[in-house]
């Protein structure tokens, strides 16, 4: 077991992020205390994570679809119902123990069983790790839009256990690089410095490199979120890329297109649209594109196109924007680039401009 660190989030009620590897024994030994722990998870997770699992809570284990159809209303009423079947009480804790979907997921069937009980994080994706454990937003999608419906439910902790990431195939891995290299513009130069001379490391998914990158994005989140708990104002800046990367989504299909790899083109498009609207210099989509491009990140729609074949055509987007729960009124807001570490928040771009930076 390596050194784990620990990440206070100090929000109404604090939490600690741990980082490190080959340390979630611990975790079981602290529920043990516990009224009783249920564990949901996903078909993926399970067969490659399962004597974990088994250890957190052996009696108890709820098992989903793997993928972004398990974020939706008859699902999270599936899991409610194993929840009553398991016993569980209101002094009971649920571990969600996956990615993002079951993050999501977990996070608000905690929220809603019995008004509300404890939730574990335990992300097992560099996404996950780096982003959608930490601030307390949980959510399932609607046919009009993603992560239209949920709650603010902060977990009790989040286990970020790095060694866990060399199980991911490179493609889940390099989908998680679209939301560090959001944490790095928006909060973290020297993060962006070290993934641009770093990256075979972070490719090799180096543990001692990894534990950084992952230590720093949590820390650029926490602060965030403390400052901002229900996103009210500043952790709107955690969104960069994301009204473009929701409507990339809408319009392909979800879970057709990886939510990173969305978030990696959105940043892009809102680089170039920061440069368009006098915000920002055209040097920044350049040296953002070249970093991406080390990692084989997909940096245009075209390449979207062509990787996913998919149209994602024009009136597609708009209309995914157009729903974005980030919106006005129906039109939507985006959060822009001025510089790296500086955001403008619910900037409006007029429709040839929104038009040409989508071209």
């Amino acid at each position: 077991m390596s050194h784990a660190v620990r990440v206070r989030v100090e929000t109404t009620v604090p939490y600690d992020v741990r980082i490190g590897s080959g340390f979630l024994d611990e975790l079981a030994g602290e529920l043990n205390a516990r009224d009783a722990t249920c564990v949901l998870t996903d078909e993926n997770v399970q067969r490659l994570h399962g004597q974990a699992i088994s250890s957190l809570a052996e009696a108890c284990r709820i098992v989903v679809p793997a993928g972004e159809d398990s974020k939706s209303f008859s699902r999270l009423e599936k899991v409610l119902d194993d929840m009553v079947a398991a016993g569980l009480s209101r002094r009971s804790c649920l571990v969600a123990f996956g990615g993002g979907v079951i993050g999501d997921l977990g996070g608000f069937a905690a929220s809603l069983f019995q008004r509300g009980i404890d939730v574990v994080q335990v992300p097992t994706t560099l996404l996950a790790q780096v982003d959608s454990s930490v601030g307390g937003k949980t959510a399932v999608n609607l046919s009009g839009g993603k992560n239209l419906v949920g709650t603010f439910h902060q977990p009790l902790q989040v286990w970020a256990d790095c060694s866990i990431l060399k199980t991911l195939p490179l493609s889940e891995f390099q989908s998680g690089l679209g939301e560090v290299i959001k944490s790095a513009l928006i909060g973290d130069e020297a993060l962006l410095v070290l993934l641009e001379h770093e990256h075979a490391a972070v490719l090799a998914c180096e543990e001692e490199v990894m534990q950084q990158v992952v230590e720093r994005c949590v820390r650029v989140k926490a602060s965030v979120v403390a400052q901002d708990e229900l996103e009210g104002g500043i952790r709107k800046a955690l969104n960069l890329g994301h009204t473009f990367a929701h409507a990339i989504e809408h319009a392909a299909g979800y879970g057709k297109i990886p939510h990173g790899v969305a978030v990696g083109v959105g940043l892009v498009l809102a680089a170039r649209a920061g440069a368009k609207a006098g915000l920002a210099s055209r040097g920044l989509e350049s040296r953002l594109t070249a970093l991406m491009q080390r990692y084989s990140l997909a940096t245009s729609l075209d390449s979207l196109r062509e990787t996913y074949n998919t149209g994602l055509e024009l009136s597609a987007l708009r209309e995914g924007m157009r729903h974005d729960k980030k919106g006005a009124s129906g039109e939507p807001r985006f959060v822009l680039l001025e510089s790296i570490e500086k955001v403008a928040l619910d900037v409006e771009l007029d429709s040839s401009l929104l038009d040409a930076v989508l071209a």
